[in-house]
């Protein structure tokens, strides 16, 4: 059974530090390398943890967001303020989400497992609703048992 609802969720930004990702969207292998390698990076040089740092929740965002025709992958938090390593101001809208929970050994897995449930399962599957684009996001929530948990939030309307 998967677990996933839809929520109304009012308008948010997150301020993101991304990358672009350049293997073809169809190279799973190829992109969730690349999210693993982006992902070690900003947290050995510090740059996560300074977004931590100014971060209004203790929710860490992994979005995914087409900008420009390409395929960009951001490591954010939600946050009035800014620093100079964050590359991005992503705006979600107002509107109803696909949101499905989860949990996993670690924040990639979570994100990795969310990932396939929402667009591998739910979508397809999906009747009443559609995602046409837009971000979407893992929202890494924090720990219990220990276990990484959280939510993947996808903007979708009513078909």
């Amino acid at each position: 059974m998967v677990d996933f609802t839809l929520e109304e969720k009012d308008s948010f930004t997150v301020l993101g530090i991304g990358t672009e990702l350049k293997s073809d969207y169809t190279d799973y292998a190829g992109i969730n390398k690349e999210k693993a390698d982006f992902w070690q990076a900003v947290k050995q040089d510090g740059r996560l943890d300074t977004l931590k740092s100014i971060a209004a929740n203790g929710y860490i965002f992994v979005v995914n967001e087409a900008v420009n025709n390409k395929m960009m992958h951001y490591a954010g938090v939600m946050t009035e303020a800014s620093v100079s390593e964050a590359s991005r101001v992503i705006q979600f809208p107002k509107g109803e989400y696909l949101v499905v929970r989860g949990e996993g050994k670690t924040a990639e897995e979570l994100s990795n497992k969310l990932t396939g449930i929402a667009f591998g399962q739910v979508l397809p599957e999906a009747k009443n609703f559609a995602y046409v684009g837009g971000p979407n996001a893992t929202v890494e929530m924090g720990q219990r048992n220990g276990l990484v948990f959280g939510e993947m939030w996808i903007p979708v309307v009513r078909k």
